[in-house]
C-alpha cells in the first residue's frame, strides 16, 4: 500500500479555508475602512456617479436628463438616483464610498457562500483585502462611484440563487441591477441556456417596467433613443477613448486598422459564447455540484460582452472577478491556473510599469487582462470535456495499467457471487 501525499494545490486550498486569526480580521477591516475614507478625502470622488445625480436633479428641475449626452442608463435609474439627488454634497463625500465598499463586499459574500466557503476562513477575510489593496480597478471604483458596484453585488446573488433552484428570484436581482445599470443584458443568455423562462421574463419585465414608469415622469424621454443610443453606440468619444479597454478602441491606437479590430474583437466575442455554451453543456464530472459550471458560463458570457461593449472600463471585470477567486476553491477551476494570476498582472497596484502605460494609456494593459481572462475561461470550456482513465491500483495487488474495461473477464462459476 502506498500513501499519496496530497498536491500542493489541495495544500493550499485547505491552508485558505481554515479559520482566520483574530487579527487577520482586525487588519482587513482597517483595510477596508482606511480606502474608504481615503477616498471621501480625496478632491475627485463621485466623479461617474456625478452625471447619474446631475440627471436626478435635472429631472427634479423639470427638465430631460438627456439632455446630458454622458447620461447612458436607462430612465429607471434616474428614478433610483433621486434620494442621492436629495442629499447634500458633504453626505454623499462619505456614504458614497462606503456604498460602493459595501456593495462590493455584498457580492464577495455571495460568492463565498455559492462555494460553501467558510465566513471566517482566510480565503474570505484576507481575500477580500488583498483585491483591495492589490488589484487597482478596485481602488478606482470605490473613487469614481460607478454604478458597476450594483452589478458586481447583484451577479453573485443572482447565481447563488439560481443553484438554489430560484430562477426567479435570481431574474428578478438581475433585472433589478439592469434598471440601475444596463451592464447585466448579456447574463439573460445563461437564463436561454438553461431553458428558465420564468425568470428570463422577470429580469426583462422588472427594467423595462420601470423604465416605463421613469419616461412617463420626465419631459422628452424620445432624447434616449435620438441622442443617447447613437452617442453610446458610436463609443462616446475622446473623453472615454484613453479608458476605454475594449479591443476595437484599443487596437486602433496600436496602428491596427478599425475594420480589423472590430472583427478582431467580435471573433472574440464569438469565440467566448461558444465557449459558455460548451461549458454549460459538460457539467463536471466530480467535486462539483453545478457552481463551477454555472459561474463559468456566467463569466464567459460576461467577458464576451466586454470585449465589443463600448466603451469597457477596467473596473468592469470586478463584476466576474470575485466570483472566479471564490471558485479556485474547486479542483480544475481558473484560478489554478498560474496564466490567471499572470493575466491579472498588468492591473496589479504598485507595479513599476514604463511611462507608456501609465495615465492615459492604462487601457492597454486593462485590454491584456480582458483578453487573457476572456481566453482562459475558452481554453477551460474545452478542458472540461476530457476525461481521464487513470490506473486503478488496490491495495496486496500489482498496478494495473490497462482501463479495468479492458481486463479480462474471470470465467463464470457455478453460482452467482453476492
Amino acid at each position: 500500500m502506498r500513501w499519496r501525499q496530497p498536491s500542493t494545490a489541495v495544500r493550499v486550498t485547505a491552508w485558505l479555508l481554515g479559520p482566520a486569526p483574530r487579527p487577520w480580521r482586525v487588519v482587513s477591516a482597517g483595510v477596508l475602512v482606511f480606502l474608504a475614507v481615503s477616498t471621501s478625502l480625496r478632491a475627485n470622488w463621485g466623479s461617474d456617479n456625478a452625471f447619474v445625480v446631475k440627471a436626478a436633479r435635472t429631472l427634479l428641475d423639470g427638465g430631460s436628463p438627456y439632455e446630458d449626452k454622458r447620461f447612458l442608463y436607462l430612465p429607471s435609474a434616474v428614478l433610483v438616483a433621486v434620494p442621492e439627488a436629495l442629499l447634500p454634497r458633504e453626505v454623499l463625500r462619505w456614504l458614497l464610498p462606503a456604498g460602493m465598499t459595501g456593495l462590493l463586499g455584498a457580492g464577495w459574500l455571495a460568492a463565498l457562500r455559492l462555494f460553501s466557503v467558510p465566513l471566517r476562513s482566510r480565503l474570505a477575510v484576507g481575500g477580500f483585502a488583498v483585491l483591495a489593496l492589490a488589484y487597482k480597478p478596485y481602488a478606482n471604483l470605490v473613487l469614481i462611484g460607478n454604478w458597476t458596484a450594483v452589478s458586481a453585488a447583484a451577479l453573485p446573488w443572482a447565481l447563488l440563487l439560481a443553484h438554489r433552484g430560484r430562477w426567479g428570484a435570481a431574474g428578478l436581482v438581475v433585472g433589478l441591477a439592469i434598471a440601475c445599470k444596463p451592464m447585466l443584458v448579456p447574463v439573460g443568455v445563461l437564463f436561454l441556456l438553461a431553458q428558465r423562462w420564468r425568470g428570463l421574463a422577470v429580469a426583462v419585465l422588472v427594467p423595462l417596467g420601470a423604465s416605463l414608469a421613469g419616461a412617463l415622469v420626465m419631459p422628452s424621454p424620445s432624447l434616449f433613443f435620438t441622442k443617447t443610443l447613437p452617442f453610446l453606440f458610436q463609443g462616446q468619444d475622446a473623453y472615454a477613448l484613453p479608458w476605454d479597454a475594449s479591443p476595437i478602441a484599443v487596437l486602433p491606437r496600436l496602428g491596427v486598422p478599425q475594420p480589423v479590430a472590430v472583427a478582431l474583437a467580435f471573433a472574440g466575442a464569438g469565440a467566448g459564447l461558444w465557449a459558455a455554451r460548451t461549458r454549460w453543456r459538460r457539467p463536471d464530472p466530480e467535486g462539483d455540484g453545478g457552481e463551477l459550471r454555472l459561474v463559468e458560463t456566467a463569466c464567459g458570457v460576461m467577458l464576451a460582452a466586454f470585449l465589443v461593449s463600448r466603451p469597457s472600463f477596467d473596473h468592469y471585470l470586478l463584476v466576474v472577478l470575485p466570483l472566479l477567486l471564490a471558485s479556485g476553491v474547486r479542483a480544475g477551476s481558473v484560478p489554478r491556473s498560474p496564466w490567471f494570476w499572470l493575466a491579472l498582472a498588468p492591473q496589479a497596484a504598485l507595479v513599476p510599469w514604463p511611462d507608456e502605460l501609465a495615465g492615459k494609456r492604462r487601457a492597454f494593459k486593462d485590454m491584456a487582462t480582458l483578453c487573457g481572462l476572456s481566453g482562459l475561461l475558452v481554453r477551460r470550456a474545452l478542458l472540461s470535456g476530457r476525461v481521464i482513465l487513470e490506473p486503478v491500483t488496490t491495495a496486496g495487488s500489482p498496478p494495473r495499467t490497462e482501463p479495468e474495461c479492458a481486463a479480462t473477464p474471470a470465467e463464470s462459476a457455478s453460482r452467482t457471487a453476492f
